[in-house]
């Protein structure tokens, strides 16, 4: 035994020794934890997509909360939870429309972003609800969303909503005949392709899916912030590289979905024609989105003739504009996207 030289009691050398051993195992023990996670990210995508649900959840409830204070007084039929489908509240819809509308109205479609593996119908429920009161029926659609359910689950259920909308069409207050189907991000991809599949039958073959809706039921689309080619998006690096690719691997149920059906078919820049609607699009510029997606969506439909609406901003535009600008109603050219978009609406439908 030794002594302290402090206190003269003695001391046990294998207690002397103690905290050292405690560190030790404590390295051990992150070390091992560390190995074990970056093991279970390799084989899965379930943790890392929990961490950017997480993240977008966060974010959507706040920019919610940004638009609602930007809602008019309008009075609104509303009904929430309509179910289109058989799986909860996966298929499930809102319908908003103006309480004093007589007669069914040209009919917003929204499908809600959120990287394909996070978001719901209520993160766009005050836009909806400011796009109602300029006279339109509004509907928020519910699509279940990665790792739970693997593409083109989500496709399917889409499809499988505007069925629905259409069959009941009289009840809702909505003009089947005036479908304009609009998206942010992630469900900027999904409106794009429904878009698609109901204007491209080779496409819809391919994919595999009878569309419920005719083309010329489709006034026009609505794309903000959105993904259409998929070969672009395997490219990127950095963080956003890393939970855009991880999202994907989540939505897809595939690691390789930048090499397969997936991607290719996802891919909307290769499979839209000249039939394709009327469309409006649009992206910040400090969303790297808007340059590596949204321009290049733009100049393809462009140069097959379809009638696009840009809105793009220049490069050194201050404030730099982020991913889904368009929600955030404080910002004024948030507010100068939201009077374009209902100046589009009021072109390409009839009231």
């Amino acid at each position: 035994m030794s002594t302290d030289a402090h206190t003269g009691e003695s001391v046990h050398p294998t207690r002397a020794r103690k905290p050292w051993h405690r560190t030790k195992v404590i390295v051990v023990i992150v070390v091992a934890v560390a190995a074990v996670v970056a093991l279970i990210s390799s084989l899965t995508p379930w943790p890392s997509a929990m961490v950017i649900r997480a993240v977008f959840t966060k974010g959507g409830d706040e920019t919610a909360a940004e638009m609602d204070k930007h809602v008019p007084d309008t009075a609104l039929d509303v009904q929430q939870g309509i179910a289109y489908g058989d799986a909860g509240t996966d298929t499930t819809m809102d319908v908003f429309r103006p309480a004093d509308a007589d007669g069914p109205l040209p009919t917003v479609v929204w499908i809600h972003g959120g990287a394909w593996i996070s978001g719901e119908k209520e993160n766009v429920d005050p836009y909806l609800r400011i796009l109602a009161a300029e006279g339109y029926t509004t509907v928020g659609v519910n699509y279940t969303i990665g790792p739970e359910g693997v593409y083109p689950l989500a496709v399917r259920q889409l499809d499988q909503a505007l069925a629905y909308i259409d069959e009941h069409a009289a009840e809702l207050g909505i003009d089947p005949d005036q479908i304009v189907l609009a998206g942010d991000s992630a469900g900027s991809q999904l409106a794009s392709q429904m878009a698609a599949l109901i204007t491209n039958p080779d496409y819809a073959e391919i994919v595999g899916i009878d569309p419920s809706l005719k083309a010329d039921q489709l006034a026009a689309t609505i794309l903000n912030c959105g993904v259409y080619d998929l070969a672009a998006l395997a490219e990127l690096d950095g963080i956003a590289g890393w939970g855009l690719k991880t999202a994907m691997w989540a939505y897809s149920g595939t690691k390789t979905w930048a090499e397969d059906s997936t991607g290719s078919t996802m891919s909307t820049l290769d499979w839209v024609t000249a039939d394709f609607p009327a469309t409006y699009i649009s992206g910040g510029n400090g969303d790297g989105l808007t340059w590596l997606q949204s321009i290049p969506m733009a100049k393809r439909l462009e140069s097959l003739g379809v009638e696009v609406t840009t809105l793009f901003w220049p490069m050194d535009h201050e404030p730099a504009l982020p991913h889904e600008y368009q929600f955030h109603l404080d910002l004024p050219d948030a507010r100068t996207a939201l009077d374009e978009t209902i100046a589009f609406l009021g072109k390409h439908t009839t009231r």
